[in-house]
């Protein structure tokens, strides 16, 4: 098959399984999604930067998972789940209109980056948003936890939303942020803390403690106001978006968490040569910018085990949620979906945060349970992403609106073919900061516009992605190149071509800076020039 037809049947094949889909669903009403008419209820669970590889039940025997192993069996998980753009803001986009990158226009955390033709409208652009897609369809909605939208307080459609955002931008942003005025009114005697998830600044990737205990911390918060929706009486099913702040740093877990995992017993990161490790020139700027550029093994150790404090700490949280829903007479009418939106390298690759296309930072866990209609404890290999969620949640509700995603539910019953590659970008196209990533079969292919850096893996020989295949395969390297240009050759993501080729920027480092994040609703906006000028002494 050729790398043109593998990049079309990407882009087009899943769309006709959706149209096939929204055609069956008009003509039988009665029966869109194999239940008669009793659609099911809805719940995604979402972590932010929770890697692939942190759930007992798929093969990680030093994490303590009981509820997310709950989920591995009721339904399927998905191996092969990437985020096709590993940042908070694009990933966040991605999942709530079911576009990727080119459409949406954010390919980092930062504002859409449009071209002429495209409306400057997100809905207008992409489609009405998920929550609202199924309000129209009588679902009654309700989105809490962290959202990350631009403007602060976007309406994404929600019936009732509720914030619990990691930072405040003033006094007014703070007290209008549900979990922050929760604390100021339930706990005011812990309102005095500055960063209610922990330091940020130079403590981001320092092991902490949540000052605030565990009944009262953002999770909780989070998996009680879920509990409270999900009891809510009445015939009409719901659509439940509940967006847990944690794994993402800072590692700050709450008592007992903080010291649930003793370090020697936690890994040491997987690195290999600097020469590979660092080609992706972010990578040493992004652990220079969040103070993590000459973080040792035994430092790391430590680091993972509180990162693993605060998965265990969302993972008791989300057994309340499952105990509520499975307390229904519904529960297994509910679909539930787990994912996150993308990982963290914890040190792979000398490297620290995400947005590499290193599997640390972009492969995600993605479960999928229905009990009334999948099978239970099921591994699946397809490729996803988080552009299919939009699918699931409208196939399920009786129409499958696959938009750029695929038809999972389509898939496992065998009605939409699988994906055969994977495309995803980050960074504005057209940019030095612009690449992008495929997989295929057992490869990836990872192009960097600065530079014009290349690198090429093989997964199922080299998983830990140690050894550069490029100069070896030259036939699957040109492949993947080709299927790279076929699949920009589109509105806004065409600027990353120049003369039918990739565009290549001379390489050059990006001078290194610091990323301070402190409390600016306190009017604290960084470190004092002087020591004393803290305390007017």
């Amino acid at each position: 098959m050729s790398p043109q037809e593998l990049t079309r049947r990407f882009f087009m094949g899943t769309m006709a399984g959706g149209m096939a889909a929204l055609s069956a669903a008009a003509e039988n009403p009665g029966e869109r999604n194999g239940l008669g008419s009793q659609h099911p209820n809805i719940l995604f669970l979402m972590t932010d930067q929770q890697r692939f590889d942190t759930i007992a039940a798929l093969g990680n025997s030093s994490i303590y998972t009981p509820n997310l192993d709950r989920l591995v069996r009721r339904g399927l998980s998905f191996t092969r789940a990437y985020s096709t753009c590993p940042v908070c803001v694009a990933s966040r986009y991605t999942i709530r209109t079911g576009r990727l990158e080119p459409t949406t226009g954010i390919y980092a955390n930062m504002r859409p980056d449009l071209v002429p033709g495209q409306p400057e409208n997100m809905e207008e652009r992409c489609g009405p948003y998920l929550a609202r897609t199924l309000r129209s369809r009588g679902y009654r909605t309700f989105g809490i936890g962290k959202f990350h939208t631009a403007p602060w307080e976007e309406n994404l459609g929600y019936d009732t939303h509720l914030h619990s955002e990691e930072l405040y931008g003033s006094p007014d942003q703070r007290k209008r942020d549900a979990y922050a005025s929760f604390i100021a009114r339930e706990y005011p005697a812990y309102d005095f803390i500055e960063g209610l998830m922990g330091e940020r600044t130079e403590m981001y990737y320092m092991p902490q403690m949540s000052p605030i205990p565990a009944h009262a911390g953002v999770e909780a918060w989070a998996a009680d106001r879920a509990v409270e929706q999900i009891q809510v009486p009445g015939a009409q099913p719901f659509f439940g978006f509940v967006s847990f702040v944690g794994p993402h740093p800072p590692f700050a877990p709450p008592i007992p968490f903080n010291r649930m995992y003793d370090p020697d017993r936690m890994p040491n990161p997987v690195r290999g040569s600097l020469e590979i490790d660092h080609m992706d020139e972010q990578i040493p700027w992004m652990n220079h910018a969040i103070w993590a550029e000459d973080i040792n093994d035994s430092h790391a150790r430590v680091l993972r085990a509180r990162y693993y404090g605060e998965i265990s700490y969302i993972d008791q949280c989300i057994g309340k949620i499952l105990d509520a829903v499975e307390a229904r007479g519904d529960g297994d009418n509910t679909l539930i979906c787990f994912f996150a939106d993308h990982g963290d390298h914890l040190g792979d690759h000398h490297a620290w945060q995400k947005e590499s296309y290193f599997e640390s930072s972009c492969h995600i866990p993605f479960l999928v349970s229905w009990p009334a209609r999948l099978p239970g404890n099921v591994r699946r290999e397809e490729l996803v992403c988080l552009a299919d969620l939009f699918a699931v949640a409208t196939a399920a509700s009786g129409m499958a609106e696959t938009r750029d995603g695929l038809d999972i539910l389509g898939m496992t019953e065998g009605r939409v073919p699988p994906r055969d590659a994977l495309i995803a970008f980050y960074g504005t196209p057209g940019t030095p900061l612009f690449k992008l990533m495929i997989r295929l079969n057992e490869w990836k292919y990872i192009y960097m516009a600065n530079g014009g850096r290349e690198q090429l893996f093989n997964l199922m020989e080299d998983p830990n992605e140690l050894i550069q295949r490029l100069d070896s395969e030259p036939t699957t390297a040109a492949q993947m190149r080709h299927m790279a240009i076929a699949a920009l050759s589109r509105p806004n993501a065409d600027r990353a071509l120049e003369n039918g080729a990739l565009k290549v920027f001379p390489f050059e480092a990006r001078p290194l800076t610091r990323i301070y994040q402190f409390d600016h609703s306190r009017g604290v906006t960084g470190f004092p020039e002087k020591p004393g000028d803290l305390t007017g002494q």
